[in-house]
């Protein structure tokens, strides 16, 4: 049987540009495998996958070379068009595939347009395998950002292809509907047969859904695996800033030897593995009290409200009541849906509360002018893109400074340096890559030096080193009183935050330290969140509290641990 997909010595180099982004690429897929994709940021993955469904080279006609087989047709003799049918692809940025108004427009769209009779079957039945027909009569434009993305992956399930790509499939999801949308990606390929193929930084979802894992470095597939043989190899991961799952650290950790058949990948192995430990208790935060520093910025009964598409209002925030005091990195969480987002954009001035309000030094949220409080807010926004407002990326960290005819020069360059922005500074933001986006955003939100610094999903599509710069970068940030981070990913909140804010439908029903939310196991499961595997283990093992990283859970083992465990 012939593989799906066959790929040999593929080289490919964009138009205008000086290198190749794939260099001699030779790969094969076979029918009905779930294949993450995996490699750095800029590593050629995405470029590879567009290779699939021939936008390379049918679209991109930059200089190509090497043969693409797709289903046994060779792609460069087909359309874009055509391939549609065979591989679905959704992309990192989603958003561009969302062109209609509600989201049954939306899913429909593709098969009405290529003349199916049935395309409102195929819309229904793409929305209720992902779960979302629920939301079929919204507006596409009051989705957040996690149920746009499905809303995006209904939308070429549609068709019903064969071959399913999906770039970042969690990137906007959180962490409830992360590990819902790769058990239905599960289903399609186990009960409808579908190749799926997905770019993903987590390996902790690799181990738990994928069959296979292909390593891509510099243009080039190096290895392709079972998931298990694929990410035992640790020195070929490590090397490029790609860490396996957490259990897996910590056996690492414990010097466990690598070929071991016991090594642990999932949580159900690590139970296993790790059984009849003792830990060293550790003291709970809660029982210490914090001494709170100068208040930044406060909110008294902030509700907000919008019109929905039948012109009805619908409440967003609910009563917000709270206070940010300097030195605080808070966390705020929850599911798509829950007002995040809104609530940050109160905090600018881009949203005015319906009723209640607040104030950040002597700026008033209600009534202060945008150009008053962009002087103490900073929002980033959760796509980068949208900070990109001039034709490089050294006029957009000037820009703030020379709009005010200020000379903030020397803190530039420190900028500059510190998000290793040197290579970039006369490109468009707009062309660069994830990685380099969300660095040169965050630059750009810090360049206004605010008091309060707002981030909406800032380690969405970064590869795991980028994250972890990105997480040292807003430890170090000593010209911010307040750092305030929307987001899904609950390994930043376990090691990053020292305040978490969980909201569900607008409200605020959880205010507290990371341990505390994770050791309230009834907070986070109602929120629909999911602690980092190594803070599960510790809750299965008996830990109490909950260790938050792989260093502390290794640091509390007990020393007389049963033989053949650390």
């Amino acid at each position: 049987m012939k593989p799906i997909i066959e790929l040999s010595d593929v080289h490919f180099r964009y138009p205008g540009a000086t290198e190749n982004v794939l260099n001699g690429a030779t790969l094969s897929i076979e029918q009905g495998e779930f294949l993450a994709v995996i490699g750095g940021n800029g590593s050629g993955k995405t470029t590879l996958c567009k290779t699939f469904n021939g936008l390379i080279p049918n679209y991109y006609t930059g200089d190509f070379s090497g043969s693409i087989m797709v289903d046994g047709s060779d792609v460069s003799q087909m359309t874009v068009s055509e391939m549609s049918f065979r591989v679905g692809y959704v992309y990192q940025d989603y958003e561009n595939q969302l062109m209609r108004p509600t989201v049954l427009d939306d899913v429909s769209f593709a098969p009405l347009n290529f003349g199916a009779p049935d395309f409102m079957e195929k819309a229904l039945w793409a929305l209720e395998t992902l779960g979302i027909e629920h939301l079929k009569d919204q507006s596409i434009w009051q989705l957040s950002g996690g149920q746009k993305h499905l809303a995006a992956i209904a939308g070429v399930l549609a068709l019903d292809p064969q071959i399913l790509i999906i770039d970042e499939p969690v990137a906007q999801l959180d962490p409830h509907h992360a590990k819902e949308i790769y058990q239905r990606l599960k289903v399609l390929q186990e009960d409808f047969g579908k190749t799926i193929i997905v770019i993903e930084h987590h390996t902790e979802f690799i181990a738990d859904f994928c069959t296979d894992v292909l390593l891509v470095d510099q243009g080039k597939v190096l290895w392709k695996h079972p998931v298990r043989q694929g990410l035992l190899q640790i020195e070929d991961l490590v090397k490029r800033d790609i860490f396996p799952p957490q259990v897996m650290q910590a056996a690492l950790n414990c010097e466990i030897p690598l070929d071991s058949s016991d090594f642990p990948m999932t949580i159900a192995d690590a139970q296993k593995y790790f059984h009849g430990l003792q830990f060293i208790e550790k003291e709970s935060e809660s029982d210490r009290i914090v001494e709170k520093k100068e208040q930044i910025a406060s909110l008294e009964n902030l509700s907000f409200s919008a019109k929905t598409l039948s012109n009805e209002r619908k409440t967003i925030l609910n009563k917000i009541s709270t206070s940010f005091h300097a030195g605080e990195r808070i966390a705020l969480v929850g599911t798509n849906g829950a007002g995040k987002t809104s609530l940050m954009k109160c905090l600018t001035g881009m949203n005015k509360p319906t009723s209640g309000g607040g104030s950040i030094g002597s700026h008033s949220f209600e009534k202060g002018s945008l150009e008053k409080l962009s002087q103490e807010v900073s929002y980033i926004f959760q796509n980068p893109e949208e900070m990109f407002i001039q034709d490089s990326i050294k006029n957009d960290l000037t820009f703030f400074s020379q709009s005010r005819e200020r000379d903030d020069s020397s803190f530039i360059e420190k900028l500059i340096q510190s998000f290793r922005l040197e290579e970039v500074l006369e490109k468009d933001g707009r062309l660069l890559s994830g990685g380099q986006q969300r660095r040169a955003s965050m630059a750009i939100g810090l360049a206004t030096n605010p008091t309060l610094l707002m981030l909406d999903e800032p380690t969405a599509s970064l590869d795991v080193q980028s994250r972890k710069e990105l997480i040292e970068i807003l430890q170090e940030m000593d010209s911010v009183a307040t750092a305030l981070v929307a987001t899904h990913d609950m390994q930043l909140v376990a090691e990053w935050a020292t305040r978490v804010i969980v909201m569900e439908q607008g409200e605020v029903t959880f205010d507290g330290t990371p341990r505390e939310m994770f050791d309230y196991g009834h907070v986070w499961k109602r929120a629909g969140l999911v602690p980092p595997q190594i803070v599960q283990l510790s809750i299965e093992l008996g830990m109490r509290p909950a260790a938050l990283s792989v260093n502390e859970f290794t640091s509390r083992i007990k020393e007389g641990v049963p033989d053949g465990v650390c």
